[in-house]
């Protein structure tokens, strides 16, 4: 996309009360750099309700906001809404608070604004209708809540954030960064985002298509310590080669009964939890460059070979290094 050299592009950061500091300061950084790459971004901080100062949810305050009304957003603004406590948006009176605001991100979007939330920043979205009959993600945590609360969205299970038109979402946390990434390479290009990511010492970018949880998260629901213990175990040493006897062995449990209960813990056997480890490990050492008989050595693989039948297994394609 080409860029004028007199455009100038804004972003807006709305700040609710008791917002999550990580899902509001993550972006913020992100256009941070960018600004001090490209002087044509800038930053506002505006208030849901009109206060000057707000308290986050970790109890540090944030000052010198801006009241939304002060501003006309066009199709080359940014506004970004970050989620907060759970308590809060659950209690109608919030939202009943917040009402001009919701109007106003009505407007903004009817007039090509780019608005985006981060976690349950999309229950704000969908508060403000422009989540009707659209396609959206929010946090894994309150996705079953949302469907109940909001049936004409369309909301994408496991995705760090979608785009639909001019609205997007993520799924939280972290996925705010991955956003705003993706919203200054559609602007500026890939080149420059990944100029950003660097100055943050990101390197590994994700994309729209990448799940919310990695495996190295997933099948942790449980209290099951020496269950626990096993996947410590795969995860940190996915290079060497752990036998069932030899996990079972260090959790002091027979073979066979370390099978029946990973089993009956996680939902899926040792064996599918350790490819499952080794299979996003691969994809991301495929990602940044790395030679194919290393990354089958880091995966616990004998072999180049055995790397391209757990991909083609998992994956159901080969990537082209190993085609």
């Amino acid at each position: 996309m080409d860029v004028l050299a007199d455009q100038k592009y804004r972003a807006f950061f709305a700040v609710p009360i008791q917002v999550q500091l990580l899902d509001l300061s993550g972006p913020v950084h992100v256009f941070y750099e960018a600004k001090c790459l490209n002087s044509a971004v800038s930053s506002y901080f505006i208030s849901l309700e009109g206060n000057r100062e707000v308290d986050s949810c970790a109890g540090l305050s944030l000052t010198n906001l801006q009241n939304f009304n002060d501003f006309e957003l066009c199709s080359s603004d940014w506004l970004i809404i970050p989620g907060l406590e759970s308590e809060v948006f659950f209690g109608q009176q919030f939202f009943q608070k917040i009402q001009p605001f919701l109007d106003w991100v009505k407007i903004q979007a009817d007039r090509g604004a780019k608005v985006c939330s981060v976690c349950t920043g999309t229950f704000l979205l969908a508060k403000s209708g422009v989540l009707e009959g659209k396609s959206c993600a929010t946090h894994w945590k309150y996705s079953k809540v949302f469907q109940q609360q909001f049936p004409k969205s369309k909301l994408l299970a496991d995705r760090l954030f979608v785009k639909d038109g001019n609205i997007y979402s993520s799924a939280g946390v972290a996925s705010g960064i991955d956003l705003s990434l993706y919203l200054l390479e559609e602007v500026f290009g890939s080149l420059f985002a990944i100029q950003v990511a660097k100055e943050m010492v990101i390197y590994l970018r994700r994309t729209s298509d990448d799940p919310q949880l990695s495996i190295f998260l997933q099948f942790r629901n449980h209290l099951e310590n020496r269950i626990h213990e096993v996947q410590d175990l795969l995860s940190n040493r996915l290079d060497q080669t752990n036998s069932l006897e030899d996990l079972a062995e260090k959790v002091n449990m027979s073979s066979r009964n370390l099978s029946r209960l990973f089993k009956k813990t996680t939902g899926i056997t040792l064996g599918e939890y350790r490819d499952k480890l080794r299979l996003e490990k691969a994809v991301q050492l495929l990602a940044r460059g790395e030679k194919v008989e290393l990354i089958a050595l880091g995966c616990g693989l004998k072999s180049p070979n055995q790397l391209r039948a757990l991909l083609k297994k998992h994956k159901g394609v080969l990537p082209r290094q190993l085609s």
